[in-house]
């Protein structure tokens, strides 16, 4: 590998600049880096990437507090289930699209609880466990 060096008069220091072939191995190396880094941090944007239940940002019920019926669900049911526990004031704020207005519901919540129930005795709705 040759490299050049130059001799900086001003400061007295000796500056070794790389071949070009050495920099186009370093840019390569760069760019690469910061399209995988970028890959990284979009995926979860893309709705391409799938999480297991314990992979969570968000605040979740003890997995306790469910019925039976609902502990055997899918990790994904009792998920939404402890996440509906959990978060029951901000899902009363998002409407169901299930078509479940029929039933009596007002908010996605509903389709975890009964609007009658209180967040300390919730009473579950089996309308999500599908």
């Amino acid at each position: 590998m040759r490299r050049e060096v130059q001799m900086d008069r001003t400061e007295n220091r000796i500056h070794i600049i790389p071949s070009a072939p050495e920099l186009m191995r370093r840019r390569s190396f760069l760019a690469r880096g910061a399209l995988t880094i970028a890959i990284l941090a979009l995926s979860p944007l893309s709705g391409c990437r799938t999480f297991a239940a314990g992979n969570h940002r968000y605040k979740l019920a003890p997995e306790s507090i469910l019925p039976a019926d609902i502990r055997k669900a899918s990790d994904e049911v009792r998920e939404a289930y402890r996440f509906a526990i959990a978060n029951r004031d901000t899902l009363r704020y998002i409407p169901c699209y299930c078509g479940c207005g029929a039933q009596g519901h007002t908010s996605n919540a509903s389709c975890y609880f009964q609007d009658n129930s209180t967040p300390e005795k919730p009473i579950f709705d089996r309308m999500s466990l599908g």
